[in-house]
Order: C-alpha cells, then structure tokens, then sequence
C-alpha cells in the first residue's frame, strides 16, 4: 500500500531528507522512501535516530543492544537485518548478535542489565518501578543513560511502526541477515 518514494515521486518536504539518506547510505534505504510520504514522520526519525547514536553516553555497542532489544519486542524484519549488519561493522560480539536475533540472554553482565532494562521500559510501557531503575543503575548505568534508553526507544518505535505497516522490503546489502522470529531463548 505504500510508495518507495524517489526525488521524482516524493512529497517537495522529503526531498532535502533523500538527498541526506543517499548521502550517509549511498542509496535510498526503503525505511526512509517510505517516510518520505509524511516528511514529518521522516525528519524526526532521522533526527531522534542521529541523538540517540551521536549525543547520548551510550557506546555504539550498547546503542545497538537497545535498538535490537526493541526490533525484537517489536518483531521488525527490516530492522532486525538492518541492525545485525549495522552490529558487526561496530564489531559488536558474534555471541551477543545471534542472542539479540533470539530475544535472549547477554554474556555480559552490563549489557544484559541494558538488554533487561530496555525490555522492560517497552513491555511496561514505561512503569518498571524504582526496583528495575535502581538494578539497571547498580550495573554502572547513570541516571542520564536511563533517560537517554528513551531516545533509542523512540527511534526504533517510529521505523519498527513503519516498517509493520508498509512491509517495507529489505534493501539489498542487508538480505543475507534476513530475519524472522523465533522462539525466546530467555
């Protein structure tokens, strides 16, 4: 039901955004020629995706632990290929990849605490009591961290949202990492 905009199809407010999308990826990534169609809903997740992985205190690996956690809850094909090829060129851990894919544990204690703590702000729709904030605080994570877990959030809610309405195919470079759920493994 929707359109793979181009700059010859896309409303005059998307066009600036295109151009930017071609710029950083070298092409026009499906996500964001289907954005196009509400330049709105284009420029926020462009802007909120760049805050949350350019000015938040999050290493790329924890920012990508936050983004798959929630690809995962959401059950976001495009995504979940997306950020599996975006994982292995920040050179997450090949065992943290294959357990992000499968909504399962994290060998590292820290990241974990991130894994849970994200899980939980998106499944209780941000009512996880002082309990979990304080476990998620007594694995090092700051009070700003906590906030900043929001940013990634809210990204990942404006792409996994589009992509489950138009079924947005995968781009080329990210096929091999085609995904499609399974059962939890914790």
């Amino acid at each position: 039901m929707f359109e793979y905009h181009t700059p010859e199809t896309a409303p005059q407010g998307s066009l600036d955004l295109l151009e930017r999308s071609k710029k950083d990826y070298g092409f026009y990534p499906k996500l964001h020629q289907v954005m196009a169609e509400a330049p709105s809903v284009y420029e926020a997740y462009l802007e909120t995706f760049r805050l949350f992985t350019q000015a938040t205190d999050l290493s790329p690996t924890e920012q990508q632990v936050v983004m798959m956690t929630v690809n995962y809850l959401n059950e976001c094909h495009y995504c979940m290929a997306g950020h599996t090829m975006l994982m292995k060129m920040v050179k997450v851990p090949d065992d943290a990849i294959a357990a992000l894919r499968v909504g399962g544990r994290l060998n590292d204690p820290k990241l974990e605490a991130l894994r849970v703590y994200t899980r939980t702000l998106v499944e209780q729709r941000g009512h996880i009591g002082d309990d979990a904030l304080k476990a998620f605080l007594a694995a090092g994570y700051s009070k700003r961290q906590a906030l900043e877990v929001l940013v990634g959030i809210a990204a990942k809610t404006l792409s996994n949202f589009t992509n489950a309405l138009a079924h947005t195919e995968l781009d080329e470079p990210v096929k091999q990492f085609a995904w499609k759920k399974e059962p939890e493994m914790a």
